[in-house]
């Protein structure tokens, strides 16, 4: 099986998580900007909420992605006031035809002082113990 992990991030808070991922998954985590250049089984994808939808530069990166390089999509994030991501995601994935894992990961991320200091230790611990499900 083969990872990548890829992120976008305003804040810091997932990248934050990225490398949780991606230390469990023994990959590096790179920001959307780094293309998918190899084939991989499974893109962990890390993304939040900015403005009520996904940021369009994630937008974009899905949009670009090639199918001929990523098996599946595995979506992961924080936010401060919304939860998952995952239906907007797969709105873009859907419409280049790659598949999304239906398990994903989420937490709270702090903004503005709303859920100060998270994620935490204990959120960055679940980040990496969802990953290690796909190994």
């Amino acid at each position: 099986m083969t990872y990548a992990v890829r992120y976008y991030t305003k804040t810091g808070n997932t990248k934050r998580l990225a490398e949780a991922v991606a230390k469990e998954l023994g990959v590096e985590a790179l920001p959307i900007s780094d293309p998918i250049t190899e084939p991989v089984d499974l893109l962990f994808l890390g993304n939040s909420y900015y403005a009520f939808t996904i940021d369009p530069e994630v937008r974009t990166f899905v949009s670009s992605l090639d199918r001929s390089k990523v098996g599946k999509l595995v979506n992961f994030g924080s936010a401060a006031m919304l939860n998952s991501t995952y239906k907007k995601v797969k709105a873009v994935a859907d419409k280049v035809g790659i598949p999304m894992d239906s398990r994903e990961f989420h937490c709270r991320g702090e903004f503005k002082g709303i859920h100060k200091g998270r994620p935490n230790a204990d959120d960055l611990k679940a980040a990496a113990d969802f990953a290690k499900q796909f190994k």
